[in-house]
């Protein structure tokens, strides 16, 4: 992205549109290149001069100068100087009081008082004095990643970017759209997705259109909206077919920007980064609910929802984990009161489907949101993992009870000595549908389901006095994980002697 005084742009009607470059431009990118390799070494006031006569050589300096600020961001400048240059100023200037200086000679008197003071030579004082300045800084290295054809490429991008940056809203249509979606959720842009018109015989006609709504649509622009809108077109650029409209306030007149593949490319992009989310609130939620360990999947961005004209995506998905069963989690937070009401409208064209949403307490619209027959939580700050886990629990009691309608009342697992979760993972249910069935051919020892034979097996081979971990090497031979239940059951318990390990004794 190019800063405002770089961009180039013509107007034509309400048409506004980037003066993007081409093979024309060529040798002026080269020269370029060429330039600032030529000057690796030199103070950046050097190159700068030499910029400068390319410019007066061109017709466009604002080309020049854009073209070179791309360049800048691979150049490394430091700032070379014998001494600290905030140092040899202050003692300069302290001695230049005491001097008086009015005149050259004054001048030259007080560098060498504070050489004097500093055990170096005035020369020293001289080059350390504005060494950190930018002209006098030097271009120590300078490794462009851009050839003449890359860099053509990557300025084309930046100037479509800062075109961008005053656009109040952004119509996309892209032949990958869940990246496009996924791209404007985790940079927190305010969207909606409509859906692709009717062709009259069933079908439709082109691509879903996804509205991204700008930072003029804010209570005022901000440049991190901005920015973010730039880091946008990237992932856009990135795919093969595309097409972005966006309304441009030029000046407080409205302009339409469009912009394809034929206009910019991406010279070695990289996908906007993952694991961001929408907001630190997603971002914290997901955390600390994967952390619960619960009978429900957590997913990121699921599949579209149908939304009358429009569709959505909401944030999160909670998949059963015994059964094909979702209930879909949208949070909603901060947003504009337009924005609020485009997301009700929403919300009451979402037939079919369970949908829980956490709306902020400030937007007071839960119960709107509870009219449109879905389950609204408010929050403030962050949503409470026990609020979301009430609602999951509501559902998981009635999963739980059809999941047990249809196991038997006996159920006669084949292994000696197995769990309550492995015969519940078997039949495909949760443990807690099994909480009520009786197992005849084994015993129930906490979590496990161990036979009878199995249990007198092994209190012949107990005996008093005997340490824990003799008794664990018992337990052991009979795949016995659980070792306080099945001692409990053949009439043991264990008496700890400090540090030094434990001992079986009869109850």
């Amino acid at each position: 992205m190019l800063t405002k005084d770089h961009l180039r742009v013509s107007r034509r009607g309400n048409r506004y549109r980037p003066q993007f470059i081409g093979e024309p431009q060529r040798p002026l990118a080269a020269r370029l290149i060429g330039t600032y390799q030529g000057h690796v070494g030199e103070t950046r006031g050097t190159l700068d001069e030499a910029v400068e006569a390319i410019e007066r050589e061109t017709d466009d300096f604002k080309l020049v100068r854009g073209v070179s600020a791309l360049l800048d961001r691979e150049a490394d400048f430091e700032t070379d100087a014998p001494l600290p240059p905030e140092r040899a100023r202050r003692v300069a200037f302290e001695a230049a009081e005491r001097v008086g200086v009015a005149s050259a000679d004054e001048r030259e008197q007080a560098l060498a008082l504070a050489a004097g003071g500093l055990a170096v030579e005035p020369a020293t004082i001289e080059r350390s004095l504005y060494a950190d300045r930018d002209c006098n800084q030097r271009l120590v290295a300078f490794d462009s990643r851009w050839s003449p054809e890359t860099l053509i490429e990557q300025y084309n991008l930046s100037l479509a970017q800062t075109a961008l940056f005053d656009a109040t809203e952004v119509r996309l249509r892209s032949d990958d759209p869940r990246a496009l979606i996924s791209a404007v959720k985790r940079l927190g842009l305010m969207y909606e997705i409509e859906q692709p018109e009717s062709d009259g015989g069933g079908g439709t006609t082109g691509q879903r259109t996804v509205v991204v709504t700008g930072p003029d649509r804010l209570f005022r622009r901000t440049r991190r909206y901005g920015t973010a809108f730039a880091r946008l077109l990237r992932t856009v650029a990135a795919t093969s077919e595309w097409e972005l409209r966006a309304t441009v306030d030029d000046h407080s007149t409205e302009r339409e920007l469009v912009l394809g593949p034929r206009d910019i490319s991406v010279p070695g992009v990289e996908p906007v980064a993952e694991p961001s989310y929408d907001s630190g609130v997603e971002a914290n939620f997901a955390a600390r609910f994967n952390a619960l360990d619960l009978d429900w999947e957590l997913r990121r961005e699921p599949d579209l929802l149908e939304t009358g004209p429009s569709v959505m995506i909401p944030d999160f998905a909670f998949d059963y984990r015994y059964g094909e069963f979702r209930v879909y989690f949208e949070v909603m937070g901060f947003w504009t009161p337009e924005y609020v009401a485009k997301k009700l409208d929403q919300l009451a064209h979402v037939e079919d489907v369970e949908l829980v949403v956490a709306v902020d307490e400030s937007l007071g619209v839960g119960e709107e949101i509870a009219a449109r027959d879905h389950r609204a939580i408010t929050y403030t700050g962050t949503v409470r993992l026990k609020d979301v886990v009430d609602v999951l629990r509501t559902y998981e009691a009635d999963l739980v009870a059809e999941a047990a309608a249809d196991l038997p009342r006996k159920i006669q697992p084949e292994a000696d000595v197995t769990t309550i979760e492995a015969v519940a993972d078997a039949y495909g249910v949760s443990a807690d549908a099994l909480a009520d069935r009786t197992f005849p051919d084994h015993d129930r020892l906490g979590g496990l389901l161990v036979r009878p034979a199995v249990v007198r097996a092994i209190a012949d081979d107990l005996e008093p006095g005997m340490s824990l971990a003799e008794a664990e090497s018992v337990l052991d031979k009979y795949e016995i994980t659980e070792t306080s239940a099945v001692l409990s059951a053949v009439g043991y318990r264990v008496v700890w002697d400090g540090l030094s390990g434990g001992t079986l004794e009869q109850r």
